[in-house]
This record gives C-alpha cells, sequence and structure tokens, in this order.
C-alpha cells in the first residue's frame, strides 16, 4: 500500500511538473512591449523598470522594455508604431502628450492590441482606447501637496519643473497652485542637477519671500532644490516638498531637512499592468477600470520605512 502511495505521489508531483513547465512554455509565448516617454536610467524610470520586470517573472512572460533617449514624442510615437508593427500581446505606454501619442496609441487599438496606459495620460486613455490606466491624478495629488504645504504656513512658492510641456507636471504644478492659494511661480529648469541648483539658488536670492519649493521629481529637482536652499543658509526655513521618492531625499524628510515626498507608487505603475495584460492574454481577465497607485504623503514618521526599499529600487 505504502509503495502504491508513493508511486501515486510520485505521479501526480511528475504531472504537476510537466503541467507547470507546459503553462510556463505557454506564457513565454506571450510577448508585452512597454513604451514610456522616461529612460531606465532615469532614477524614478528604473523603478518602474524593475517593476516592469518583477510583472514579467511572476507571470511567466517576456517583456521589452523601450523609451526615447530624450523626452522627446516623436521618438517615441515612433517606438509606438514600431512596437504595433511587432503584434505583442499586449501594449504599455505613458501619455504625456496625447497629441503628439494619440495617433499611434489609436493604431495600436485598431490592430487589436490590448494597451495600458501608466504614470501620465489619466485624463485621455480612456479615449484613446485603452483598457484602463495605473497611475495617480497629477492635478489631486498637486492640489494635496498645495494643501499640506499651506497648512504649515507657506505663503510664496516656486514649482520646479524639469518638463515643461509634459502635461502631467504641468498638471501637478496647477494643481499646487489652487492647493496652496498662496503666491506660486512655475521655476523652468531642465534635467541636470547642477542647472536645477543654480536656478532654485537664483530664484531664492531674487525673492527672499520664497519660503516653500515644490519640486516635480525627488532626483532630478527635489536633491538640487536642497542643495540650493543650503547654499543659500536656509535649511529648516524654507519648505521643500517633492513628488516622488529617492532614498536621499527621503532621508532628509527623515531628519526634518525637508517636508514630505509624494509616493505615487511607480513600481506598481510598471508591476501592475504587465500582470494584467498576460491575464488578459490567458485568461480575458481584466480590471474594469483605473488603478489608483497615488498619491501618498511620506512625511517624517513614515520617511525611515521607505528609505531601504527606495535605495534597492521598490519605492
Amino acid at each position: 500500500m505504502k509503495s502504491f502511495l508513493r508511486k501515486i505521489v510520485l505521479g501526480v508531483a511528475v504531472v504537476s511538473a510537466l503541467g507547470a513547465a507546459s503553462g510556463v512554455a505557454i506564457a513565454q509565448d506571450i510577448n508585452i512591449i512597454a513604451v514610456t516617454h522616461g529612460q531606465a536610467n532615469d532614477p524614478f524610470w528604473s523603478v518602474v523598470k524593475n517593476g516592469v520586470s518583477a510583472g514579467a517573472k511572476d507571470a511567466g512572460v517576456s517583456i521589452d522594455y523601450r523609451a526615447p533617449e530624450t523626452f522627446d514624442m516623436v521618438a517615441m510615437s515612433q517606438l509606438i508604431d514600431a512596437a504595433v508593427n511587432q503584434k505583442p500581446a499586449g501594449l504599455i505606454v505613458s501619455i504625456p502628450d496625447s497629441s503628439a501619442l494619440g495617433p499611434s496609441i489609436q493604431k495600436a487599438v485598431a490592430a487589436g492590441i490590448p494597451v495600458i496606459s501608466i504614470n501620465s495620460g489619466s485624463d485621455v486613455s480612456k479615449s484613446l482606447g485603452a483598457l484602463l490606466h495605473v497611475g495617480q491624478d497629477e492635478f489631486s495629488a498637486g492640489k494635496a501637496a498645495g494643501e499640506k504645504l499651506k497648512e504649515m504656513g507657506g505663503k510664496v512658492a516656486i514649482c520646479v519643473n524639469q518638463e515643461v510641456g509634459n502635461v502631467s507636471l504641468d498638471q501637478r504644478c496647477q494643481g499646487f497652485s489652487d492647493g496652496f492659494a498662496g503666491t506660486v511661480t512655475v521655476l523652468p529648469v531642465s534635467n541636470d542637477p547642477a542647472d536645477v541648483r543654480a536656478k532654485v539658488k537664483a530664484a531664492l536670492s531674487s525673492n527672499p519671500d520664497i519660503d516653500t519649493v515644490m519640486a516635480l521629481g525627488a532626483s532630478t529637482a527635489g536633491e538640487p532644490s536642497l542643495a540650493a536652499v543650503a547654499d543659500a543658509g536656509m535649511t529648516g526655513k524654507i519648505k521643500v516638498a517633492t513628488f516622488d521618492l529617492s532614498a536621499d531625499f527621503l532621508k532628509a524628510v527623515a531628519s526634518g531637512g525637508a517636508a514630505f515626498a509624494i509616493d505615487q507608487q511607480q513600481f506598481l505603475q510598471g508591476y501592475l499592468p504587465v500582470v494584467f495584460l498576460a491575464n488578459y492574454a490567458k485568461y480575458g481577465l481584466i480590471p474594469g477600470g483605473n488603478v489608483p497607485s497615488g498619491p501618498n504623503l511620506i512625511t517624517k514618521e513614515k520617511a525611515a520605512q521607505v528609505v531601504e526599499l527606495s535605495a534597492k529600487g521598490i519605492r
């Protein structure tokens, strides 16, 4: 009897193993392409890419992550067109400029390719034919940040925008201005930290009434803004907050040198669409609506808990 049972158990194990192997083989035939406007070497987008890779591993599918070398909508639309020609099982896109990218996304939908948008474009995603959007509402997130900084006593602010023309970042500044209800000036800068530091320092020197700095990216604008405030000898006197996370900015929040960071959980923006599209390809299953990945305000009380995960490329 024991020998018979052992044979049954062994047989079940072998069948299960073969079934699992077969399932993996089928899943590996599912190819998903992600095209975003952010480069994988950008600290923010590297976390998105980590999420994409983790989602592909967990779902057992193949993934191809693509992005233009710079913030270039023409190049990005060409990448989307190239992806459509490959007829993937699913397409993940960010939509920082719907006028420039809309026709390419609509081509994908017309070709029968399931599309999920991430990060930017929540307001136009559905109209372009995407199944759903994973991200945060940028205007609402900006407004929440403005209200919080107003509550902290802010009256005169600059909104440091490293990609003027990126609709999502423009919406962040607009929402921030509405929530802050004080004087807000948009400060256009580049993605170069040295340029951000110099321009923020110049802005502080030209207007001593500035008491608040709202940055739109932790590594690209938040950390250089903190450095500029330190250069001006105003650490602790000027409130600095940022969208998104970086380990160094979170350390500043934990120590009281920065006000807070807004976490949109970009790892999930990469991870969830891959899992969703994999299940859609396998079983026809898809969530019934958009998935908000943020915003979450990371204040001093929470910052220390998040630093380690940020350093690991997850938060």
